[in-house]
Formats: C-alpha cells, structure tokens, sequence
C-alpha cells in the first residue's frame, strides 16, 4: 500500500484534475493508517487561514471546521509546534475549538502531522479515529514518513496550480523566482508550448510491427535533421562553448541504444507514440533521481527530444507564433532548443516554470546577455499570454500588468544599464590598475579554440583556464594525437605571446564522455580529474605529448593539474610530464618545457597548499568546486542551493589560507571559477592579493572597473576586516554598501 501512495504522490504535480487528486492522495493516506477520517488543510497565508483541500469522512458540522485561523485549534496547535501530535480524546483536549455538537458520549482519537516544502510549513495533515481506536507509535510514524513525502510534489502543484495565489491588488502583481541570468526587460509575454505532448498519449496496441517501427525511424530522421538546422542556427549566435550542446541533442538522436529502446517497446505489440513516451519517461525519472546535476539536467532534455520526435510521428507542425519586438518568451519549461528557433532581434526575456541557474538553458541565456527568471510560482504561467511584463533578473521578479509609474522606474533602469554597458565597453583596452598602482591579472575561462577571438575581444590578457574536455565532449571517441595537437596549436597561436593554460583532461562529475560511460553514486567524490588520467597514462601521456608539440614556437603554454589532493598525485604526473617531454624533444621538437601548476579544488589541498607549491610552479584555485566540498553542497540542489555561498566565512579562510601558503612558497596564485566574476568577491580577492584572475570573458570589464575603482590598500583593510566576520549575511551586506559607497552599485542591481 505504501508503494501506491508514494506512486500517487509522485504524480500529484503532473495532475490535470487537481482536486480529484488530492482527494485520491487523501483516502490512500487515510487507507495506509487506516483512519476514520482524514483532512488535508493548506496555509492560506494571504487570508491568514489554514483551509481544507482535501477531506474524507470529516463532517464539518460535527467535527472539524473548514477553515481556521493560524494558531487555532488543534490544526494551530499542529503548526504552532511544527512537529506530529498524536491526542487521545480530542473532547478533553484544551485546544479544541469548543463545539456544542460534539456530545460527551463520542471520543475522538486524533493524530495531526505538519507538512514542510524546502523548510516552509506548508500544510496540516490530519486523521480521525473514533472511541477506543487509539492511533499507535507505529501509526504516527507511518504518517510522518508519508508527510515527508508529500511536502515536494505538493509544493510543486500549489504553484503549478497557483493555490492561494495573491489576488488583493492587480496593479503590480508580482511572480517570484529564481536569477537565472542577470538584466532588465519590459516587453510581451509570448507563451509557448511543446510541439507535442507525450504524458497525453494514450496506450494502443498494434498489429502491424514493422510498419510502426518505420514510422519511428521517419519519426527519428525528421527530427534529427530540425536539430541540424537549429545547430546552425546556435553557430551563428553563440561561440562554440555553448553551441556544443546541440552536438549533444544530436548526438542523442543518433543514439542506437535510445531507438533500439523504443524499437524493443514496439516489437511488445505497443504503437509508436507509446513506445516513445515509455522510454522518454524511463530515461527522464532515471536522470531526476541522480545526484550529479549536469545528468540531472538532461531530463529536460530527453523530454525535450521526445516531443519533437512525437510531433513528427503525429505529423503535426509547429503552431506558428508570431513574434514581435520586445517578446518575454513564457513556458512551463524553457528549452535550449526554443530559445534558438527564436527569429533574430525579438527576444528580450525568459520566464520559465522549472530549472535551476545551472540549466542548459540558464548558461545559454548568460551567454546571449538575456535576463531570465526561472522556477516562477504564483500564477499558471498560460494566464500570462499577451500581458506586459517586467523581468527583474537580478531579483528573480516578474510584474505582471505593471502600473505607469513602475513601467517608468524600470525603464529608467534600463537607460542606466545601457548607460554602464557603453562605460564598460571603453575599459575593453585599459588594464586592470588599482587608484593606487597594483596591477592584477585578468585571464578568461574558455573551451574550444575557437573562442580565442572572443576572448580577445574582450580584453583578455591571457587564459586562465582552458578546459580541455570540452573538445572530448564533441567527439564519439578520444580525439588523436594529431587532432589534439591541432586544436591546442591554434588557441596557443591565437593568444601568442599571451599566456594560455591547459588544464589537462578533467571528465568525471559533471563532464561525461558519451564513449567513456561512467556509473557512480557520488561522481563527485568518485573517480574524476587526475585520478582518471593515472589510472590512464596512456591517455594522459597522448594528450600531454599534443600539448607540448603544439608550443613549438611560441612560449605561452602552461600545465594545469586538477583535482589534486595527495602529494603522491604530484609527483607521478610531474614524472609523466618529464616522460612526455623527453619524448617529444626526442622525436626532433624543439620545445621549451611550461610553467607547471595545479588545481587547489579540495579542503585536503588547502592544508597542503605550501608543501604543494614547492613542487610546482603557480597554483590555481577553483572556486566552484572548493565551495561545494567546503560546504558540503550541491548549488544544483534546490534544497540546499541557497547554502552554496562563496561569501561563507569558511571559504574566505581557506582561499586566503591559500594566497598566504603561494607567497611563503614564492609562487603566484589565481583563481578561477564564478567568484573571480561576483563584483562581491573581486574586492576580497584583489584584497587577499592573488595575482590573476580568471572569468567568463562575459564579465571582464565589470570586474576590471570594480579593480579600478577600489585602492589596493584599502582592498587589503576590507578584507583584514571581513575575515574577523562570522556571517555570510553580514558579510554580504558589508560589501553590498563598499560597492555603494564606491559608485559600483550598479554591478549588483538594476539602475547605478
């Protein structure tokens, strides 16, 4: 039975009919502990009530009202404590609302459970049993393990289905979410759906197999050759960084083992569509329950490339949208895919119901400069069709219908980020100077060769981090010798005589080779980065050989070791390193040996960070992933994200534990990763003295203008005074008013 309520409950966001689904979700609940009655009653914050959704044999004239105030009765009681309460004979209990139709002769047994989203007490459930039929130890907990469970899927239906939204006041109605990229729009909402929907597929059975399977395999080509055309598309808008993610869709659609799936539903006597649905939902429930959140991402899109295919096995084309200037593009779920079928020129904005800050299409729209609010709760989204909105990026706002006076505000905003904008763009060729003299590094992070001219553009001095995976992703198998050394020779080539470093091959975690599977319960504390090229020198040594025959000529080249947490590590790639070289020298290459550092990801690497140093020449801290191995935290996971803080007292110690073991060691120390971008966090970097730092080439002049506008010595005394804080909130709000009080308000919020 308890396998069939927490069925129930996984569907309840997916429902259409809502309040026959809670219904159903309250008897099975009541079936499981077996009650008399049972009540489900939801926090209507905006009347100050708890109010009945759900109810079985609960007669409300003799019984349970229904609704109550907050704190009132026993269901107040229940919320009040914030914990289970389990009452025999309620008629005797002093929090129960006195009802004069509640003889002296009934006894009522009761037992009331709160129900928790993310922390925020969002409902009350509660069951009845009459007389001598006293609810059990084992009772109780059986229902506080069901409300632990149904708090998420609950949750996610008040919004979808906006329970209790805020109707008081139409002028300004504001929706909340999350930033998914920072800016300011005011344009449209165009709402748009998926071309097809695969949950409304009914279940056939089929007599004529091979003719289904053909109409598949039409199905898979279609579209597979609409991916090729939007690929083309995302070339001509995005670098290749993020323009390989459509190498990914394609690759996905020419995956055997996805059509042999769907093909083996078939042969069971299942028609198409079905057969399609089945495995999308199998390989979309399978990526959900992963820990790693780039798998957890592509969720979204296998359904994505399920609905497309399904569009063309029901041979139904696209509706057509029009879309005018200043379109705010509105979906349940976003995709990568609709962003790019997006004529030129119209899109300003994204409001999307579900995804995170780390979706596919988050990083998209950073890339484009595109503001978009995500997981927005409030409102059906379909409602906002064809109304004006206003999309706050940067707080992760969105007005709907807005008055004069705020559409004015806003726009004001606007001009002042135009304004900024056209400030920033005149820094492109000035260096990174303090008022005071102290000059820092400015490198970009990128991936592909291609980049280059990007990042040049921008201003880059040099780059700080070239992830050398990122081509291995591309491929169906490891890329040659040869191949390799024609990759690294053009970036090197390209940013002559400035500095490039390679980081050698870091797949595991979050970077998955489709050739080279790997299965883990925790990839990120699992097989990943240097111990997967010592466990393969063979790979190792080929990739280090292309690097080092690319350099001849020029002398920009650098070696990055990552994911180092043991000395031992050091040494074996320090003496597979001096093998490569004397390999390369021996073939006939005259070639100098780079500048050799390693990656400060892990807390073991911190506390060696002096004796780490001796042995190579520079250190680099990544930022993203010491965070998370700090802090323990998955900034991918919506129940703890808000925990993921670069402002932690905790990280603040360990990156400056880490600039003060460089300069005891005499080595140079960068650090690359979204902190090097975080206006927040330049001024305490620059303060702590590491020498470069590495970003997005996105965000250079934004962080080069926070460099010039901040003396060094007075960086050094903020941040003296900063690592004495014990609050990451304080601190936040500290360096929120230097920047005020610095003109760079402007970096942090819409408007200067």
């Amino acid at each position: 039975m308890l396998d069939k309520v927490q069925r129930c409950l996984q569907e309840l966001p997916l429902a259409v009919e809502v309040g026959e689904s809670l219904h159903e979700s309250v008897l099975l609940i009541g079936a499981e502990i077996k009650a008399d009655a049972v009540a489900l009653y939801l926090i209507n914050h905006s009347k100050g009530i708890y109010q009945v959704v759900a109810e079985n044999n609960i007669d409300p004239d003799s019984c349970f009202a229904k609704k109550y105030n907050l704190g009132e009765g026993l269901i107040g009681l229940v919320g009040r404590r914030e914990e289970a309460i389990n009452i025999e004979n309620i008629l005797e209990h002093e929090d129960r609302l006195a009802n004069k139709s509640l003889g002296n002769s009934q006894q009522l047994n009761f037992i009331g459970v709160p129900v928790f989203d993310q922390g925020e007490l969002l409902a009350i459930f509660v069951a009845l049993r009459s007389k001598d039929n006293l609810f059990t130890e084992d009772n109780e907990a059986s229902l506080v393990t069901i409300c632990s469970q149904l708090g998420a899927p609950l949750g996610m239906m008040c919004k979808k289905h906006s329970f209790f939204a805020n109707k008081a006041s139409k002028k300004d109605m504001l929706l909340e979410g999350l930033s998914g990229s920072t800016g300011v729009a005011i344009g449209k909402a165009v709402v748009v759906y998926p071309p097809a929907d695969l949950e409304a597929v009914p279940n056939k059975t089929i007599k004529n197999i091979d003719k289904e399977i053909e109409s598949f395999e039409l199905a898979l080509r279609g579209a597979r050759d609409e991916m090729a055309k939007l690929q083309l598309n995302a070339k001509t808008q995005l670098s290749d960084t993020e323009s390989v993610l459509f190498d990914v869709y394609l690759r996905m659609l020419d995956s055997r083992s996805l059509m042999n799936e769907v093909v083996d539903e078939i042969k069971q006597n299942i028609w198409a569509p079905a057969a399609l649905r089945n495995v999308i939902r199998r390989h979309s429930a399978k990526f959900e329950a992963l820990d790693d959140h780039y798998l957890r991402e592509r969720a979204a899109d296998f359904r994505d490339l399920g609905h497309r295919i399904l569009a063309h096995l029901q041979k139904t084309s696209n509706v057509t949208v029009d879309f005018e200037e200043n379109t705010i593009l509105v979906s349940e779920e976003v995709t990568a895919t609709s962003l790019m079928e997006m004529p030129e020129g119209c899109l300003i904005g994204i409001v999307s119901g579900s995804g995170s800050g780390n979706s596919h299409l988050a990083i998209l729209a950073r890339a484009m400069g595109i503001p978009i609010v995500m997981s927005v709760a409030g409102v059906s989204l379909d409602q906002l069709s064809g109304k004006e909105l206003i999309l706050d990026g940067y707080n992760g706002q969105v007005f709907v219908s807005p008055s004069k006076a705020l559409k004015k505000e806003y726009r004001q905003l606007i001009a002042e980020e135009d304004e900024l904008d056209d400030r920033l763009a005149s820094l492109r060729d000035t260096k990174a100077i303090t008022p005071d003299g102290k000059e820092f590094g400015l490198y970009v992070n990128t991936g592909l060769a291609s980049d280059g001219g990007m990042s040049l553009s921008a201003g880059a001095e040099g780059i700080g981090l070239y992830r050398t995976e990122l081509p291995f992703m591309m491929r169906e198998k490891f890329p040659s010798e040869k191949e390799q050394r024609i990759m690294y020779k053009q970036l090197l080539n390209a940013f002559s005589p400035r500095p490039v470093v390679m980081r050698t091959l870091d797949i595991g975690g979050d970077k998955v080779l489709p050739y080279f599977p790997l299965t883990e319960e925790n990839p990120f504390l699992g097989w990943r980065g240097i111990r997967i090229s010592l466990d393969h020198p063979d790979i190792f040594l080929q990739q280090l050989r292309a690097m080092l025959q690319a350099s001849e000529g020029m002398s920009n080249l650098s070696l990055l070791l990552p994911m180092i947490t043991t000395m031992h590590e050091v040494e074996v790639a320090l003496s597979l390193i001096d093998q490569a070289y004397s390999e390369v020298v021996a073939e006939g290459f005259v070639i100098k040996m780079p500048k050799i550092g390693l990656m400060i990801e892990v807390p073991a690497a911190v506390y060696q960070a002096y004796d780490l140093a001796l042995r190579v020449d520079f250190l680099s801290v990544g930022s993203n992933d010491l965070i998370q191995y700090i802090l323990a935290v998955d900034r991918n996971n919506p129940r703890v994200a808000e925990m993921y803080d670069g402002l932690h007292p905790a990280v603040l110690g360990a990156l400056y534990a880490v600039v003060k073991a460089g300069r005891k060691a005499n080595r140079p120390v960068s650090i690359c990763g979204e902190m090097a971008a975080d206006p927040l966090s330049v001024v305490l970097l620059i303060g702590m003295g590491f020498d470069v730092l590495s970003l997005n080439a996105r965000f250079l002049a934004r962080t080069k203008w926070v460099i010039q506008q901040i003396p060094y010595e007075d960086a050094k005394a903020i941040t003296k005074e900063v690592l004495q804080m014990t609050d990451a909130a304080d601190i936040k709000m500290h360096m929120e008013n230097i920047l005020d009080d610095a003109g760079l308000g402007a970096l942090i919020r819409a408007g200067q």
